[in-house]
């Protein structure tokens, strides 16, 4: 048997790289219309809890992607307490394997990944839903994804005004001063759900609730707003359903089993069904379904995550850093 090699890339490799909005952008995008174009594999996630004390978990996710002629896994730690200790609540790992034959190709750390392939999705979900004329975003939550979201959203759309709002003071005034000094622009912290989101063309939810609460009042949402919540603990109201034009999620087939997820109890009590589902991203980004009709549709957006946008990132970043002669290879065999 021949040598086999694998690609290496950690976390100051992946830094090195300096990956643009619109590279991350790009290449989420195309993993999705892989997607809508019927070219892809997703197995569900599962999860691993292995102490209910730990207040934490590991995500598997595990996908194929026919147009990058590539299948993969990722694993990713969702530690709640992380910040008591000085890190961050996510880590990951990226494998990438032939499809054919099964060899592994690279391992990446994925913990960047995660939150930019996260920030990018939430991005293309407003590019093909979200108004237009949106100069207004209300972000609640302000955890490792929450960065990415922000500065992808503001990289399409340019906002007038960015608010943000999470339960520590200290989390929320340093994330907006992080957000205003990377993007160049006032970004605002404010102390309550309310003030974050009442009257914003675009809402973002990512929480971090210990358990499901509904803090985000449907009465808030301003008609014609694109709202996309994706806390792993619903913080919604059931209600929030009724007024939604169109309902759009990444992948049916995770939303609509496993215990976690911010419309879980939506879809247990029945608003979110095959038949109230509007289309997957996916099929709307490859041009199957529409997106948004008119400037009434209030809409909502729902992910979950997806391992073949992991997978797309994964393999933009390699064909960068291959490029730029920056990574490691690793004897495998």
């Amino acid at each position: 048997m021949k040598p086999i090699y694998i690609d290496y890339l950690n976390a100051l490799d992946i830094e090195a790289l300096d990956m643009t909005d619109a590279e991350i952008i790009g290449a989420v995008e195309a993993g999705l219309v892989a997607q809508g174009n019927g070219q892809t594999v997703i197995e569900p996630r599962v999860h691993l809890e292995p102490d209910p004390s730990f207040n934490g978990h590991f995500n598997v996710l595990r996908g194929y992607v026919a147009p990058l002629d590539a299948a993969g896994v990722k694993i990713v730690g969702d530690y709640v307490d992380n910040y008591l200790h000085g890190l961050p609540s996510e880590f990951g790992i990226l494998n990438l394997f032939d499809p054919r034959t099964g060899t592994p190709r690279a391992i990446l750390d994925a913990t960047v990944i995660t939150d930019m392939r996260t920030g990018a999705v939430t991005a293309i979900g407003a590019k093909h839903l979200a108004k237009k004329t949106s100069k207004v975003l209300g972000h609640i939550g302000a955890r490792g994804t929450a960065y990415w979201n922000v500065r992808l959203l503001n990289h399409l759309f340019d906002f007038d005004e960015i608010r943000v709002h999470s339960r520590r003071p200290e989390s929320r005034d340093g994330f907006a001063a992080k957000l205003s000094a990377d993007l160049g622009k006032k970004v605002t912290a404010v102390a309550d759900w309310r003030a974050c989101v009442e009257g914003a063309d675009i809402v973002v939810e990512a929480s971090r609730l210990p358990e499901p609460q509904p803090l985000l009042k449907t009465e808030w949402i301003k008609p014609g707003a694109l709202v996309m919540p994706y806390g792993t603990m619903s913080a919604v109201e059931l209600s929030l359903t009724d007024i939604m034009a169109k309902i759009v999620v990444d992948d049916w087939g995770q939303c609509k089993g496993g215990k976690f997820g911010s419309l879980r109890a939506h879809v247990e009590t029945g608003r979110l069904s095959e038949q109230t589902l509007h289309a997957e991203l996916g099929q709307i980004a490859a041009g199957r379904r529409p997106g948004r009709q008119s400037d009434d549709e209030t809409i909502l957006f729902w992910h979950r995550g997806l391992s073949l946008s992991d997978i797309a990132l994964g393999k933009a970043m390699l064909a960068k850093a291959q490029a730029q002669g920056i990574g490691q290879r690793l004897r495998f065999a």
